[in-house]
């Protein structure tokens, strides 16, 4: 059987089975699903006899929303899909059922069709499968040719000899769900995950006219784990729009920047209720503390479980979280290689740089240890000042001969104070000594090549400022946050705080050099985390040269 890149499974089995049976379900799913794997729930629903199989309205109750909780978390082990349980057949008490006949347009057309149906003739009956597809069709909208599958009997169906019935969970009932005519929910929404996906559609489900959603921006990312990985807020919103809209286009949805932890929940009279996680439920009472003082009704609180992580690094939350995934996006290629006739085909050059206190050099140190051929651009800085290397006249000729010594060399101290506290004496410097620096680095590349070097490492603080990303296939970039950066400056070169935040400031700052690098490494936790990820992106490396 083919893989498909989306897919719709529908689920006909009773809600009570279904959730014992979920994970054989997802994983057969998977292996025919590779990105996008819509759910409609229809249990009941019959695929046989001489009626035209047509959709029903499920009540939104407890035993509802906690398979919708449990499948968003079984999906958690199948990294790969991005799974969407559909709501728009599912009614709380102030939904009006969607218009006979009208068929949903999905963001990812579904190219297969799944169904746990079971025919009792050992599931591939073709009528079945014709109706499966025409009832798929006749509900969203599917790439032409669907195909359909029928996954009994690939995973254990029914009830064997001396097997006990399926039991109701604790507390799971069929009374019908508290809803509100329009609700409050905020977040900052990176990267949806299985997380936000059960918070926003809990949201969905308990609305019954609008769902208000506030988006972090701007101050409220700024002590967020790698908040220079954050996706753009414009980018952000357009992935919560399409996901809205796909699981419940019926709703009227309200997307605002939050740049404060109230944004507009504090001040929109006609707002009913407040969705919120289990660690954010002092949010919420904060919010009804805020509302009281403005003269507002309360809003009711509904929580929500947190989504556990199976596959959780030792570095990671246990939770499902925008954080772990931005962790996993470290050593990886974050867009493609330059390509460019001027660079050797051999070796392979890696442009290393970073900030003050980054830990640079311990990354630099590991590759060589790996097996690369290091170029440390600092240290072809420092020796181009000697007498009679390559910059010396040119040096003394443009900042006089106070920067000497009495023995000639020039005093670096006395030329950083005169270069640093002016702009434009530093860029005198830096046209100096940049070029003839990016000349010796060609030199130093070509040595590499001429010792079988697969792999060159272009190690400079100022890379991308020197414009030497030009002689580079990748750029990888180590950051940490600014404490941690001021710390480690403070304890290395004895200077105070606010000296070492000074310098830190003068730098480019890690966001830019994010966005102009392929690869992102952080050393900001214990020695061994940091050179499993080395070595991590490393490998991906000698993979990506492989396949080139």
């Amino acid at each position: 059987m083919s893989v498909f890149r989306s897919g719709l499974l529908v689920l006909t089995s009773p809600l009570s089975a279904l959730s014992l049976r979920l994970v054989p379900i997802l994983t057969s799913a998977a292996r025919l699903v590779q990105d996008t794997l819509y759910i409609h729930l229809q249990p009941g629903l019959s695929l046989t006899g001489s009626t035209q199989p047509c959709s029903t309205y499920v009540p939104a109750t407890s035993e509802v929303y906690t398979l919708i909780s449990k499948l968003y978390a079984d999906a958690g082990i199948h990294h790969h899909l991005d799974v969407r349980v559909l709501l728009t057949n599912i009614l709380n008490q102030g939904s009006t059922p969607p218009v006979l006949g009208s068929v949903q347009n999905l963001s990812q057309p579904p190219e297969v069709v799944l169904t746990d149906f079971e025919t009792g003739d050992g599931g591939q009956s073709n009528p079945v499968k014709q109706r499966l597809e025409r009832y798929a069709t006749s509900c969203y909208s599917c790439r032409p040719n669907l195909i359909s599958v029928l996954l009994y009997p690939e995973y254990e169906r029914g009830i064997s000899d001396g097997e006990q019935p399926p039991q109701q969970e604790a507390g799971v009932t069929d009374e019908p769900l508290q809803s509100y005519r329009d609700i409050v929910v905020g977040g900052t929404f990176d990267r949806l995950h299985n997380g936000h996906k059960l918070l926003l559609s809990v949201s969905c489900m308990l609305a019954e006219n609008r769902l208000l959603v506030g988006v972090s921006d701007k101050d409220l990312l700024e002590n967020k784990l790698l908040k220079e990985l954050i996706l753009p807020y414009e980018q952000r919103v357009a992935e919560l729009s399409e996901f809205l809209v796909d699981i419940k286009p019926s709703l009227r949805y309200e997307i605002v920047p939050l740049f404060d932890f109230f944004g507009p929940s504090i001040t929109d009279s006609d707002l009913k209720c407040i969705v919120v996680s289990e660690e954010t439920l002092k949010g919420g009472l904060a919010v009804n503390k805020k509302r009281m003082e403005n003269g507002l009704a309360e809003l009711a609180i509904h929580t929500v479980q947190l989504a556990i992580d199976p596959l959780h690094a030792k570095n990671e939350e246990e939770k499902v979280s925008s954080s772990s995934l931005r962790s996993r996006l470290l050593g990886t290629l974050l867009r493609p290689p330059r390509k460019d006739s001027s660079l050797p085909s051999h070796p392979y050059i890696i442009g290393l740089t970073g900030g003050t206190g980054s830990g640079k050099t311990s990354i630099a140190q590991h590759l060589v240890r790996l097996g690369a051929f290091h170029l440390d651009m600092d240290r072809v800085g420092h020796n181009i000042y000697v007498p009679g290397g390559p910059v010396y006249e040119q040096v003394v000729q443009a900042f006089g001969a106070e920067i000497l010594n009495e023995d000639g060399t020039i005093n670096r101290k006395i030329l950083g104070a005169k270069v640093f506290a002016d702009e434009e004496q530093l860029k005198r410097l830096n046209n100096i000594m940049w070029p003839v620096m990016a000349q010796m680095a060609k030199d130093k590349i070509n040595e590499a090549a001429a010792q079988g070097k697969t792999v060159c490492v272009l190690d400079g603080a100022v890379l991308l400022e020197a414009g030497w990303s030009d002689l580079v296939h990748e750029v990888w970039t180590t950051i940490i946050p600014e404490d941690e950066a001021i710390r480690r400056v403070v304890a290395r070169d004895s200077v105070s705080e606010e000296a070492a935040r000074l310098r830190l400031q003068k730098q480019m700052p890690n966001s830019e050099r994010v966005k102009r690098s392929h690869v992102v490494l952080s050393t900001m936790w214990e020695p061994e985390i940091t050179r499993d990820l080395i070595e991590k992106a490393w490998d991906l490396l000698q993979k990506r040269l492989k396949d080139k």
